[in-house]
C-alpha cells in the first residue's frame, strides 16, 4: 500500500513539472500485465504441486502412463515433476499441465486382468475342441498368484478354430507377470504338441498370372501367317 501511495505521489509531482506521464503509466501497465501472466503460469504449477502432495494421485516410485509416456516417478517438485522412461531418458512435466492430463498409475492396481487367445488347425477333431477349455483352467490354476476367470472357443474363423483365455494376476510386479504368461505359454505348446494338434497359422492364396508381352503376340502373328502359307 506504502509503495502505492509512493507511485502515485511520484506520478503527481512529473506531471507538475511537466513530464508527460501517460506514456509512463500505459508501460507500467502493460508491465503489470506480463509480471500477472508470469505469475499465473507459477502460480498454477505451485496449487498443482501442492495438490500432488496432499492428494497424491502418485508419489515418488510410482509407475505411471500419461497419454502416451509412461515412466517412474522419480521428483515431484514446485514447479515440474520428473518421470524416468523405460528408455532411460527423462521426463519432465510441469505439474499444472499433468493434473489436467489422464493419469493412470499401475501401481496402485490390485490385480492385473490378463486376456489372450490363440487358434488350432481345422483338423482337431470335436472331442478335442470340446475338452480345451477345461485343459486350459487346469493349467492356468496350476499357475501361483492366480486366479482363472473363463476359456471358451471363441469363434470359427476361416483358417482356425480360435479359444479366448481369461485370468487375473494378484501381483502387481510386471515381470512376475510376463513369468507368469511364459508358463502359461510352454504348458499350452507341450499340451498341443501331446495331443498332436497343430497351432493354426494365416493362410495366403496367390495367384499366379501370365501377361501377354508383344514379342509374344507378334510370334504368335507369325505362326499363324506361317500357318496360313502352307494351308494355301
Amino acid at each position: 500500500m506504502r509503495v502505492a501511495l509512493w507511485a502515485i505521489v511520484a506520478l503527481m509531482v512529473l506531471d507538475n513539472l511537466g513530464v508527460n506521464i501517460t506514456t509512463l503509466v500505459a508501460s507500467l501497465g502493460i508491465g503489470g500485465i506480463a509480471i500477472a501472466l508470469a505469475v499465473q503460469s507459477i502460480l498454477g504449477d505451485l496449487f498443482a504441486s501442492l495438490s500432488i502432495v496432499l492428494d497424491k494421485p502418485f508419489v515418488v516410485g510410482d509407475f505411471i502412463i500419461v497419454d502416451k509416456m509412461l515412466g517412474t516417478v522419480e521428483k515431484i517438485g514446485l514447479k515440474t515433476t520428473r518421470v524416468r522412461s523405460l528408455g532411460g531418458e527423462q521426463i519432465v512435466f510441469s505439474n499444472n499441465d499433468l493434473l489436467k492430463s489422464r493419469i493412470q498409475n499401475l501401481r496402485r492396481m490390485a490385480s492385473r486382468r490378463v486376456v489372450f487367445g490363440f487358434g488350432v488347425s481345422h483338423r482337431t477333431p470335436e472331442p478335442l475342441l470340446r475338452a480345451l477349455p477345461a485343459l486350459l483352467e487346469e493349467i492356468v490354476r496350476a499357475q501361483p498368484q492366480v486366479r482363472f476367470d473363463r476359456a471358451h472357443l471363441s469363434g470359427l474363423a476361416a483358417p482356425s478354430f480360435n479359444y479366448e483365455v481369461v485370468y487375473y494376476v494378484d501381483n502387481t510386479d510386471y515381470t512376475i507377470y510376463m513369468d507368469i504368461q511364459q508358463e502359461i505359454y510352454l504348458r499350452i505348446v507341450a499340451l498341443l504338441q501331446a495331443q498332436d494338434v497343430a497351432l493354426a497359422l494365416p493362410v495366403q492364396t496367390v495367384q499366379l498370372t501370365r501377361e501377354a508381352r508383344p514379342h509374344d503376340s507378334a510370334q504368335a502373328g507369325n505362326d499363324a501367317d506361317a500357318s496360313l502359307g502352307k494351308a494355301a
